[in-house]
């Protein structure tokens, strides 16, 4: 039987997951709600179902049954880390290939206390902080007074504490702590946050890294046992919130001043992530988030189960034997079971690429996402430039409120950072986006908080 992907997720990434199916002669269904009626995926898809929610596993199962596909790629965000969702795919009467790593991956290196013990047991550097999950004020004081006495002895002035919900993500339910005395109550206030929010009152407490660098190791592993890693990008520029805005590839400007050797720090932090990857067995796809500090120290964060956002910019400037990577494609590929067929020698990394997230936000509001229309849509037809968006160019659209607020990826590529950057600005001053709010007023967008920050590229910055 020829296989057949369900594309559970909708916009850009189900449009490259189509395009990266097209391209390995792999039949595809697609999935759309309601709310995204004029998505351009929904406009290219030939075969098509739509469903309540792209998070309801029961809905999702009972189209790739109905349409008889063999597999399920989850692309990003909804339910990609979900190892219930993967292990019921692989596990059910009529099994599916999940198009990612095992379930068993998903969930422990998604259980991010379970992943910092593992990878301190294997003498990976994290951020110092507690492996196991407080409960009760008195050890949370003890703990907080150890670890500020560990980062005054990392050379951090005025170290402070960030206090955690376990069962947290997304920037909710942390608060930071600068001396003893705020630590009871601020605990107090995230255990019961927690247990209201999620139903778990375990607390973490970790230090607080006051200026760093925010770098990820892009790696894909195989069924086979094989490895191979595609570089770095640099994601440091975020919002308030800690979302990214702008990412780099690779991490670190070689022509920049560091105050330590970028090149033995980005080897390390490879070769240490390929060590996890390996203790896991992972096998797909799989991004390593480090934090990296002025003097050249490094800290694992996290680990993504999934593909990223911005793996393109990783793609665009990785060649195997002078053919440019689609990470889409070799994700599926090793997913339905294939060997790489190279090794990291045959990967060649040439170039710069810098991805710009354009959004509907006000970036003098706390970034809030706006809702409204998009009347105007237009950028740059030239060779460097690729645009990964699922807003239609030919007719207005209205922006649903219910998912991620991304109109677009502009992922630029250049020879070197200072072609990239050139190029980059060049992009920010053509591209068009015009529209207008419910109440009538001009949509806003990001695009002046990007030219701002696309000068502080490979810039250390304060937390």
């Amino acid at each position: 039987m020829k296989d057949k992907i369900l594309i559970a997720n909708r916009g850009e990434i189900a449009l490259r997951i189509m395009e990266a199916c097209k391209d390995l002669g792999i039949d595809y269904v697609a999935v759309y709600t309601k709310e995204d009626e004029e998505s351009l995926h929904v406009r290219y898809a030939k075969e098509k179902y739509r469903i309540c929610d792209y998070r309801d596993m029961n809905d999702l199962l009972a189209v790739a049954d109905e349409s008889g596909c063999t597999a399920i790629h989850p692309g990003y965000g909804f339910l990609s880390e979900n190892f219930r969702f993967a292990r019921r795919v692989v596990k059910r009467s009529r099994p599916l290939i999940f198009v990612g790593p095992s379930w068993e991956a998903i969930r422990d290196l998604g259980n991010k206390l379970f992943m910092k013990k593992l990878a301190k047991d294997l003498g990976i550097p994290v951020i110092p902080g507690t492996t196991e999950p407080v409960y009760n004020e008195i050890e949370a004081e003890l703990k907080a007074e150890e670890l500020l006495e560990e980062l005054a002895s990392l050379g951090i002035q005025k170290p402070s504490l960030l206090v955690k919900a376990v069962a947290g993500g997304g920037g909710m339910g942390i608060e930071e702590v600068k001396s003893l005395e705020e630590l009871r109550p601020t605990f107090r206030k995230i255990r019961a946050y927690a247990k209201r929010l999620f139903g778990d009152e375990g607390v973490i407490i970790e230090g607080k890294i006051p200026v760093f660098q925010h770098l990820e190791v892009q790696l894909l592993g195989s069924k086979h046992g094989e490895y191979v890693h595609f570089g770095t990008r640099n994601c440091t520029i975020q919002s308030p919130h800690k979302q990214k805005r702008i990412e780099i590839a690779p991490g670190f400007s070689f022509q920049e001043p560091y105050s330590f050797d970028p090149k033995k720090v980005e080897e390390a932090i490879i070769n240490y992530s390929i060590k996890l990857a390996k203790a896991f067995n992972y096998d797909s796809v799989g991004t390593w988030e480090w934090l990296i500090t002025p003097d050249g120290k490094y800290y694992l964060m996290e680990v993504n189960t999934r593909i990223q956002v911005e793996n393109e910019i990783s793609a665009k400037i990785s060649f195997i034997r002078n053919k440019q990577v689609n990470l889409i494609k070799e994700q599926i590929r090793v997913a339905f079971g294939e060997k790489l067929g190279y090794s990291q020698k045959d990967i060649e990394f040439k170039g710069t690429s810098i991805e710009y997230r354009l959004i509907a936000e006000d970036t003098k509001r706390g970034f809030i996402p706006l809702s409204g229309t998009i009347t105007k849509f237009s950028w740059p037809e030239v060779p460097w430039l690729t645009m990964r968006t699922h807003v239609p160019q030919d007719k207005p659209y209205t922006i649903p409120t219910q998912f991620d607020p991304n109109l677009a990826l502009a992922i630029v590529y250049g020879e070197n950072f200072e072609e990239a950057k050139k190029r980059g600005l060049t992009l920010l001053d053509q591209v068009i986006i015009e529209g207008v709010t419910p109440d009538g007023k001009k949509l806003k967008t990001n695009i002046s908080f990007l030219k701002e920050k696309t000068e502080f590229l490979y810039k250390f910055l304060e937390a």
